[in-house]
């Protein structure tokens, strides 16, 4: 049994796929060819009309972001302390310092309280401006945008969505990728937007911000490639991507229902023996991940085990903080409290989960886990 199915989702697209990369492969523009435009395009359209700047992974899309509002040395921007690295490398890489925040224990996202907290904390320390708020999907579960839109107006902070978990999803009836002042993505072939490689994507409302930040993905070029007018980067989707992107952009939606309809099976089944993510009202999870919550870690050890002895995969997303990081070792919040964090980190487990999961791969994982 495959943990997430790429290859099932390919042979149900095969025929769509295989005439889009052959159409690469006959014209041979492989560096920014027409595909690349035209996802762009049916992208926008699809989260809302934001301005969409392609790119080559999801990391770059953050530091894109992150370099085109400016954000630096002396400034602290506000992460959740449950997320991946890539959340907040781009803005340790431009100097700038990241300030942990616990998580919500239920929809295990950033906590508005606990981000308020931390905003109040630094800014009566004097020794950090605060920048930015970077608001992670967690598994695919968009945030609570009403809060955090509240607490960054409050503060005059920037709102960055990073969304590399949860294109397809949405908050109250509106796509996630269209909250914030910016907004990034990744395209990792096992995100519910998929490509065949790396990609990803910054989108914005801003027209400027969006001719910047086409001129800071290619070297921070001008007129041409040869007239650069500041210090960019290479980072471009390139078109066989953005062709597979092309074909899987049209079944997102029906493959988040899809997803939707695994979820609530997961859910009758679970609901009571472990503790599930909450996903708030009028919001649409893409479920990037399904995870459960055991008591402890030793119910969880034994709920893996026993898959495991099934020939069923778990995973565990993710087994650290970024506050038990070795990097942040020396951090100057590392030492705080992120209790509800490491209730995640020590007690979650993800069950195999894609759209193309078999009825009989979904009913082995539940008896697998009713029979312990």
């Amino acid at each position: 049994m495959e943990f997430i199915d790429i290859k099932a989702q390919y042979n149900a697209l095969k025929q769509e796929i295989d005439a889009e990369i052959a159409s690469v492969l006959s014209q041979g523009h492989f560096i920014m060819g027409a595909q690349v435009s035209a996802f762009e395009e049916a992208f926008s359209a699809y989260i809302g009309g934001r301005e969409i700047v392609s790119c080559g992974n999801g990391t770059d899309a953050l530091y894109l972001a992150s370099l085109a509002c400016g954000i630096g040395h002396g400034d602290a921007v506000f992460v959740p302390d449950m997320t991946f690295i890539a959340s907040v490398e781009p803005a340790c890489a431009l100097g700038a310092t990241p300030v942990f925040c616990d998580i919500d224990p239920e929809t295990l996202n950033i906590s508005p309280d606990a981000l308020e907290s931390r905003i109040e904390q630094i800014r009566k320390s004097g020794v950090l401006k605060p920048k930015a708020i970077i608001a992670v999907d967690f598994l695919g579960n968009p945030c609570d945008y009403d809060a955090l839109q509240a607490i960054a107006k409050h503060y005059g902070l920037l709102l960055i969505e990073d969304t590399a978990q949860s294109i397809g999803a949405s908050y109250k009836h509106k796509k996630c990728g269209a909250f914030g002042d910016i907004a990034t993505t990744s395209f990792f072939p096992t995100k519910p937007l998929g490509c065949y490689g790396d990609g990803g994507a910054v989108m914005t409302d801003d027209p400027k911000m969006a001719k910047m930040l086409r001129s800071l993905r290619s070297h921070g070029k001008g007129a041409d490639k040869y007239d650069n007018v500041r210090i960019g980067v290479n980072s471009r989707l390139d078109t066989l991507q953005a062709a597979v992107l092309n074909v899987k952009l049209k079944h997102l939606d029906a493959e988040i229902e899809m997803r939707d309809h695994i979820s609530a099976r997961y859910r009758t089944a679970f609901e009571g023996r472990y503790r599930l993510q909450r996903i708030l009202p009028e919001t649409v999870s893409a479920f990037a991940q399904y995870v459960l919550i055991a008591s402890d870690r030793t119910e969880r050890d034994t709920a893996m085990d026993a898959l495991k002895a099934s020939g069923i995969p778990s995973i565990i997303y993710y087994p650290k903080c970024l506050h038990q990081q070795a990097v942040f070792r020396n951090h100057p919040f590392s030492g705080d409290a992120y209790p509800h964090s490491e209730n995640y980190a020590n007690r979650s487990f993800a069950l195999p989960f894609s759209p193309y999961l078999p009825e009989s791969a979904q009913a082995k994982i539940i008896e697998c886990l009713s029979d312990i």
